[in-house]
């Protein structure tokens, strides 16, 4: 078995990541999970947070605000709605991303309010990150 993996994420923007990969730490809705080589294949849903790649380079941070992400044997793929790296979320586009989550929320059908709650409350806590 490798002890690396291929690991690209990319936005809508642009491509922010493309490494051989010892780890990936994702924040998933239903839970965390850290994806090493030889993981066992599994589609899941990001939820807002810090995703985390671990490479012979170092570590390096993520901030997500949602999205999929697919991991096999030999690698992982993040299609992530909004991606910035941890230097690029400042006070102020953490700003901008609440209150765009916020007005979601407050638009939510009630058949999915709490859904957007919890969306709401990952996103006030990813301003944990940057000391917010």
């Amino acid at each position: 078995m490798a002890d690396t993996m291929q690991f690209d994420l990319v936005s809508p923007e642009r491509k922010l990541a493309s490494v051989q990969a010892r780890e990936v730490r994702l924040p998933g809705v239903e839970g965390d999970l850290t994806a090493m080589p030889g993981h066992a294949p599994v589609i899941l849903s990001l939820r807002p947070g810090i995703l985390t790649v671990v490479s012979a380079e170092g570590t390096a941070d993520y901030a997500v605000t949602g999205g999929f992400a697919e991991v096999s044997g030999d690698k992982v793929t993040v299609l992530a709605e909004r991606g910035l790296t941890k230097a690029e979320l400042t006070a102020a586009v953490h700003a901008e991303m609440l209150a765009e989550a916020k007005k979601v929320a407050d638009a939510a059908h009630p058949t999915v309010a709490d859904a957007a709650a919890k969306m709401l409350a990952d996103m006030e806590a990813l301003g944990t990150h940057i000391n917010l």
